[in-house]
């Protein structure tokens, strides 16, 4: 079961960078033309919300029942993660900075969820830019960019 949730998990942050990019378009295009938030806009953030936080649940159960999470802090002891880059870039950078850009997510939506005028798409558009770049920063590049790839 471990197995086969880390690699939806894999699979999701393929689905979350397509939706977020996807976002941040509309939302720059709403935002430089000055049109009101649409029903289009509203379904891509709630795509992107559910699936970020979907994730979110997944990579929670991983940090918890896998070996880089908390067992490894547990074993190991903290002082030894932080030493680690690699093993601190699971068990500290990616949970933590994956729980900051879906909270970016969250609110940004929020914002989007609540009103239409065109202002609500620049808050959008910050809100998703920066989770993206928090995203990109977090992700453990060194693991096989699909699942099964090795």
């Amino acid at each position: 079961m471990y197995t086969g949730l880390l690699h939806l998990h894999n699979l999701l942050r393929w689905v979350i960078l397509v939706l977020i990019l996807i976002a941040i378009l509309r939302h720059l295009s709403g935002m430089n033309s000055k049109r009101p938030v649409n029903a289009g806009d509203k379904k891509i953030d709630l795509f992107l919300m559910i699936s970020a936080h979907i994730t979110l649940l997944i990579g929670l159960y991983q940090w918890f029942a896998g070996d880089f999470g908390l067992k490894m802090i547990q074993n190991a002891g903290m002082g030894e993660v932080m030493k680690n880059g690699a093993v601190r870039k699971l068990a500290i950078e990616h949970p933590v900075g994956m729980i900051l850009a879906i909270v970016l997510i969250t609110v940004g939506r929020g914002a989007v969820k609540r009103g239409t005028a065109p202002a609500v798409h620049k808050k959008a558009f910050w809100c998703f830019l920066i989770a993206l770049i928090v995203i990109l920063a977090t992700i453990p590049w060194a693991r096989p960019l699909f699942p099964g790839m090795h």
